[in-house]
């Protein structure tokens, strides 16, 4: 069994189609979904836009997030670390007779501790959007300046079974312009 048997569909090439307007890119995504193009689903699009739009989602579809996991474990984490640093910040603290008071007080803690979860749940949720937006990637060097302006692009990657059958979909659609790059 060769290895183009077992991956019928490996991607070789990264294709930006530029659009004029949502509608044009929408029906794109559209025939996408309904298997115009053999083996490519809406999971393999990226729309890349100047401007936000209310349908996106629905076209796309949800998109799966993970900021909520970060910020839950960052809470967590700063809510038992808070209580811990805390707790043997005072036990370890010139632990000197206090005449019958607790050396280690909860109530104080819980607060103390409850801020500290604040705290890291914030952090977990910025980084949990670094890491789910890839912000700190490199770029994928198929970029055109026109969608920062005006237009809209599409970003499929495909392997040359697809490239022809995604060139016709894109032309059928009032494609702008499409760039293309092989993948290494």
């Amino acid at each position: 069994m060769a290895v183009s048997d077992a991956f019928p569909f490996q991607k070789t090439k990264r294709m930006l189609g530029l659009f004029g307007n949502f509608d044009a890119a929408f029906e794109v995504i559209a025939d996408i979904r309904r298997y115009k193009v053999p083996g490519l689903t809406v999971n393999d699009v990226t729309l890349k836009s100047p401007i936000e739009h209310p349908d996106i989602e629905r076209v796309l579809g949800e998109r799966p997030s993970n900021i909520p996991k970060f910020a839950f474990w960052g809470g967590l984490f700063g809510l038992v670390f808070g209580f811990i640093f805390l707790a043997s910040a005072q036990a370890n603290f010139l632990a000197m007779p206090q005449g019958g008071k607790a050396i280690i007080t909860v109530p104080s803690n819980i607060v103390l501790a409850y801020e500290m979860m604040i705290m890291f749940g914030v952090l977990g949720t910025l980084v949990g959007f670094i890491i789910g937006g890839k912000l700190m990637r490199k770029s994928e060097g198929l970029y055109d300046t026109a969608i920062s302006v005006d237009q809209i692009g599409i970003v499929i990657e495909v392997s040359q079974e697809q490239e022809q059958p995604l060139r016709e979909l894109f032309s059928k659609h009032n494609v702008i312009e499409v760039h293309e790059e092989t993948l290494p």
